[in-house]
Order: structure tokens, then sequence, then C-alpha cells
């Protein structure tokens, strides 16, 4: 048994430990930054990318899948983009062993690769709204320290993107995106703050950005996803116009919404405790673990009735791993706890004897559930179990934010910031030298946990236009 490090006084090396121990990836291939999806992660990422899709497609979006090498000539289109991305993208420039005419670029993300074939696509205001996605694998030369899913060079992408009639329309298209990741993060029991970034931190070439941050300890945040309103910045470069019911020439208001294999980070440092890794049922690879407990008198009736109990839940359409092998059963406890299993089953010669199973949730209720009524209690186990995994989450995120009244406060702090912020840029710089960090920007929604007047802003004491905003240091 691996005793991890402690979370609290040391988050990157227990974070590490619990992924590596957790067997959810193996970072050992020889391109740093690019690691193998294990068959545990990857059930994992599955039933994340199945929870995205089901609530995208819940909203009038449809998948397609766009190829991964993109022209100079279309990279180059976009000057705000390029210049946001040309020092962490791959090129490609030879094929085979002769130079390529035209440079070709490997997907940092798909502005440039989509939106051509968008301007094909997008004629009349029949065509509109557009709205597509795609689950495809970005590439990123990132030069800092590469950490499994949270900073990767190969990077497993969730992104959607539209064309809308006008900015209102496309306003709605981001409200409908929030309200998605709403019910996404729901079903991954995650708090997180919508905040609009400062203009000099929006994305390249849009017109507002959103960022959906969540606190992970120490002052500290992690970005988890980003919604984009770029109005017409690509559009016109890429030529993406339509012919309304007047028979006028328009482009198109454009938005996106990205999400990356960061949330299964996330779901890891949010949840994850002393004994490791703890997943929400919505996507735990095995959402219940079933333990025969063999004893001398029992003979083969703990494995019958394990195994029985095994296929009625599978037939009821849970996720179930049967463990009967010889390892003894508090092993086998051990490494489904790190594993992050949210119920665990045992049967033992009482259980058998009882017609029932001894439950164990992974935040360590106990309980017994006789056999007759075996699925529609497990059901009920789950459900407690992730109300209870929110409702956790939710008290460490609402304790992990304080308010500042001033920049003296901001050196040195624990704790994500709360300050009144004018929205000078000038401010705002002062604010990111005074914590040693970044001021993230604006909430987009009321702090329910915040009940303490707003003043002026920490950095000028304006108060005309203060406003509360969030600075931290991004993971």
């Amino acid at each position: 048994m691996v005793e991890l490090p402690d979370k609290q006084a040391a988050f990157m090396e227990w974070y590490l430990a619990v992924v590596e121990e957790a067997h959810l990836t193996d970072k050992r291939y020889p391109v740093k930054g690019a690691n193998v999806w294990t068959p545990y992660g990857l059930k994992a990422r599955l039933q994340l990318d199945a929870v995205l899709i089901r609530e995208i497609e819940a909203t009038g979006s449809e998948a397609a899948e766009f190829p991964a090498l993109i022209p100079a000539t279309e990279f180059s289109k976009e000057k705000e983009h390029i210049k946001g991305f040309d020092a962490q993208v791959y090129w490609v420039t030879k094929g085979g062993v002769a130079d390529l005419d035209v440079p070709l670029v490997l997907r940092p993300t798909s502005e440039t690769a989509i939106y051509p074939v968008f301007a094909l696509w997008v004629r009349s205001h029949r065509d509109l709204p557009l709205n597509i996605y795609q689950i495809v694998n970005t590439f990123r030369y990132e030069t800092k320290t590469t950490r499994p899913f949270l900073r990767v060079r190969e990077i497993h992408f969730f992104e959607e993107h539209t064309c809308q009639a006008d900015e209102a329309a496309a306003t709605e298209r981001v409200r409908s995106n929030r309200a998605a990741f709403a019910k996404m993060a729901r079903a991954f029991a995650l708090p997180y703050l919508a905040i609009r970034r400062p203009d000099w931190d929006k994305f390249p070439g849009a017109f507002y950005s959103i960022a959906l941050d969540i606190p992970i300890g120490g002052a500290r945040t992690l970005q988890i996803g980003s919604i984009h309103h770029y109005r017409e910045n690509f559009s016109r470069p890429y030529g993406i116009r339509y012919e309304t019911v007047d028979g006028e020439q328009r482009y198109a208001h454009q938005t996106t919404f990205g999400l990356s294999e960061r949330l299964l980070g996330a779901i890891v440092a949010v949840h994850g405790d002393a004994k490791g890794v703890v997943f929400p049922s919505a996507i735990a690879p095995f959402q219940v673990v079933v333990i025969p407990i063999p004893a001398s008198d029992a003979g083969d009736a703990p494995l019958a009735v394990s195994t029985d109990v095994a296929d009625r839940l599978r037939r009821r359409g849970l996720r179930v791993r049967l463990d009967a092998g010889e390892e003894r059963p508090g092993s086998k406890y051990y490494r489904w706890e790190l594993a992050g299993v949210p119920l665990r089953l045992e049967v033992g010669a009482r259980e058998a004897k009882q017609r029932s199973v001894t439950t164990a949730d992974r935040l360590g209720r106990k309980g017994t559930v006789p056999l007759d009524r075996l699925e529609t209690e497990v059901e009920r186990l789950l459900a407690e179990y992730d109300d209870a995994l929110r409702a956790r989450a939710q008290a460490e995120f609402s304790a992990a934010f304080s308010v500042a009244r001033s920049l003296e406060e901001l050196p040195g702090s624990t704790t994500v910031r709360l300050i009144a912020w004018c929205g000078n840029e000038e401010c705002g710089h002062r604010i990111e030298t005074a914590i040693d960090g970044s001021l993230l920007g604006t909430p987009e929604d009321p702090l329910p946990f915040l009940t303490e007047p707003i003043g002026g802003c920490i950095a000028c004491g304006e108060k005309s236009t203060a406003r509360w905003a969030v600075a931290a240091r991004p993971l």
C-alpha cells in the first residue's frame, strides 16, 4: 500500500501520485506531454464525453469532425489569432522528404480549420443557426512543466463552433452553453465560477471570453473551460456571409465553447482525498464493485451470490466490476478506494445466508441492503452519494474564497480573493502585481456565499463603476 502525500500541504505531489497510483494515465510515453490513456483512465474519459455529448446535443448541436492539418494560408487569415498561437503550434513542413509548398499547422484549436468550410455551408438565413461540435485531439507546444490532464501537449478536446444570424442570437447561444455546462458540472459535482475575462486576457479574436474556473487550494485556480463570443471577428476574414429574408448580405456572428481533459484532472483535484480518487457516479469507470469474501464454512455461496448481484446490476444498466481475485479483502478495499469507485458491495458467509449485501460508499458511509430490493437500493445509494459529494464540494468551494479590501492584503494569500475593481486595466495590472498572479475577471453571476457590501476599487478607490472581481494564481 502506498501512502499518498498530504493534499493540503503538497497538492501537486499528491495529485501526481494519485493519478499514477490509480492508473488513470501513463506519462512514460517518449514525447513530453503526450500521455497514454490507460484502460481505466479511458473508461472515465469516455463516460465524461458521454455527459458532454448528452447535454450539448440537447441544445440542438450536432457532431462533426474536421481535419487535424490546417494550411498556413488559412491559419494566417486571422491576424489576432495567429498572434496568440504561433509560438504554441506544431508546424508540418515536409511531406515525406519533400518540402511542402504550403506549410501545415497541427490543429492547436479549430477556428481556422472549420471556418473556411462554414463559409461554404452558410449561404442563406435558412442555414442558421449552425451549431456544430467535435471531440478531437488538439496540439499545443506547451513549454511549461507538463502535468497529466492539466497541462499537456496533446489535448483531448471538446469544442463547439456556431454561426448565428446576429449579435443577439450569438448572445443567446452563449447563454445556452452556460446552461448546458451547469448541467455537466452538476453531473461531475463540480462547483465553479463563470468569469468574464478582462480585455487583455480574452481569447485572441474574441469580443469577450467567459472562463469556467474552479479553486483548487492555496489561492490557486484552474480554468476548466471557456465560452467565447466573436461577433464578426472571424466571419469577416473567412467570408462567412448569408442572405437575409430581404436579400441583404450579412456576416454571421459566431461563438465557441471549449472543454478539455482538464475536466478529468479537475474532478481528481476537487474530490480526491487521502485515499485517492473520488469519482462521481456519472463518470466512474465502475460505479459498483462487488467483492465476495471467502469463508471456510460458506463454500461457494459468497461467490455465487456476488456473481448474481453483479449480473443483476449490469442488467439494470450500471457499470459493475466483480472482483473475485485472490487478494485479501482488505487489499481489494484499498485498491478500489484508491481508484475512486463510488459504491462497494461485500458478500461474505453472513450476507449469503441472510440474502443481503453490506454496502460502503467512497465517502465512508456503510449499510446493509436486502437482495430483494437490490437494484432500487443501489440506485438510491448512488444518488445519495452524489448529493453528498456535491454538498462536500460546495462547502469546500465556498471556503476557498475571501474578501480583500486593500492591495496590502493580497501578498501571501491562501485563498482566492474577491476584490472590488473599477474595470480599469492599469488598476487590474496593479492588482496582479500585488497578488503575484492574475486578475481573472468579473463573475457573471452573483456569489451566493458573499454577503459583504462592495467597496471602492482596491487599487484606486473609485466607487462609481466598482464591481466584484476575482484575483488568484492560476495553475
